[in-house]
């Protein structure tokens, strides 16, 4: 069994997702008393939700490189980056290190395709819907094309992933508003919808929507067992 490094903290709620997640899927594969190996460096989230803000990305790469490092060091062989907007600079991260980086768009990639999908909807903060580097890894990677909603919807996204869901606050107006836009891109063409933002599983399921939904948090989390396990 190969050693998993999480880094994560951006933010600790999802990011204990990720370690539930990958737990009960290793248990499942492996049976008995079975979990998985792995190491964990959860950086502050202010930090780099202030980089962010800044559009400081050379700072916040700067603090994940240097986790990063620090997971090698603890004897991980894969890395994953555990949030999807900071993928903006998980070329940056993977330059750094001697061990794999699993990026999260190859994951999603692969199961948009697996689902016999080319054209999804995108639902994550403003960073991953208005900047290119999301929507072009998925065309690279497997000839998949995106839409996004209009710019109202993807601030009002973007306030509830950071203001409430990244707090830990779950509220059911919120999760009415994100499976109206699941609708809403699915009414506009998409074959399903990506849940870019690894705290959106936190408001919506499959069972709340008949539109296919591509959890980001839980593929991204499998793809790494199935590395540890290979």
């Amino acid at each position: 069994m190969r050693t998993i490094g999480l880094l994560g903290g951006m933010s600790w709620e999802s990011t204990a997702e990720y370690y539930r997640i990958i737990n009960q899927r290793t248990a499942e594969r492996l049976g008995g008393l079975h979990s998985a190996k792995l190491v964990l460096y959860s950086v502050d989230f202010e930090e780099i939700a202030a980089c962010q803000k800044q559009g400081d990305w050379d700072k916040a790469g700067d603090i994940l490189t240097g986790a990063a490092k620090s997971l090698e060091e603890a004897g991980a062989d894969v890395v994953l980056i555990c949030t999807n907007t900071m993928h903006i600079i998980a070329d940056t991260v993977a330059a750094s290190i001697g061990v794999s980086l699993l990026h999260i768009v190859d994951a999603v990639a692969q199961s948009i395709a697996q689902s016999g999908m080319n054209r999804v909807g995108l639902l994550g903060t403003k960073f991953t819907m208005e900047k290119d580097f999301y929507q072009d890894r998925l065309r690279t990677a497997g000839g998949i094309d995106t839409i996004v909603p209009d710019e109202h919807s993807r601030d009002e996204l973007n306030r509830i992933i950071f203001e409430e869901l990244c707090c830990g606050r779950v509220l059911d107006d919120s999760r009415h508003f994100l499976i109206g836009l699941i609708e809403q891109m699915a009414a506009q063409g998409a074959d399903g919808v990506v849940l870019a933002c690894t705290e959106l599983p936190m408001l919506v399921q499959q069972s709340d929507t008949p539109v296919k939904v591509f959890d980001t948090t839980a593929i991204h989390a499998e793809a790494a067992v199935d590395y540890a396990l290979a």
